[in-house]
């Protein structure tokens, strides 16, 4: 009899003791924003390339001129087997894979909550709010949900704002707005 209390009480205490720990874990793992998450990228796919920048100013410099000066590629290591080149400021040259770009890519740091992505692909301009939706249409090269604007782009391209499951049935206002103070 005093065994099988001492065995009841043992396995209450373990189990109380276990879902404390639970929680403990549940509490650790809150979301809470990283201070090395990357809040912008954008992407240009040309060639059975996709070029890959953090940096909105070499970013701009690419698109004038089709090059940048300094740059890490990685052959085939797109998610279709495309070579990723990575652009990179000369601040940056030396730091090769240690840069936020690739390090996103990697998955080694997050994208920030208020995540704001452009890929030009196909002669159209996708604009994105999150990274996995990025992630989505480079993968299987068009999204789900969308709102397109034809012709609403700086040089007259189509522009096609990605949207996903939480936000499919309403006009996405905020990322159009984002986009033009990214485009103007």
């Amino acid at each position: 009899m005093f065994f099988k209390q001492l065995r009841t009480a043992l396995l209450v205490l373990l189990s109380v003791a276990a879902i404390g720990g639970c929680s403990q874990v549940k509490e650790a793992s809150a979301p809470v924003e990283n201070a090395n998450a990357v809040a912008e990228i954008y992407e240009v796919h040309e060639d059975g390339r996709i070029y890959a920048f953090y940096d909105k100013a070499l970013y701009d410099e690419f698109l004038q001129v089709g090059e940048t000066a300094f740059r890490l590629t990685q052959i085939a290591a797109g998610p279709n087997g495309e070579t990723m080149v990575y652009g990179l400021t000369k601040g940056d040259k030396k730091k090769g894979a240690d840069t936020p770009a690739v390090k996103l890519y990697a998955g080694k740091v997050p994208a920030a909550d208020a995540f704001y992505g452009e890929m030009r692909r196909h002669g159209r301009i996708y604009v994105f709010s999150t990274f996995t939706d990025m992630h989505t249409v480079r993968q299987f090269g068009h999204p789900n949900f969308f709102y397109t604007e034809i012709g609403s782009g700086p040089k007259g391209e189509t522009v096609v704002y990605v949207l996903n499951k939480s936000n499919k049935k309403k006009k996405p206002v905020e990322l159009m707005t984002e986009f033009k103070k990214h485009n103007d």
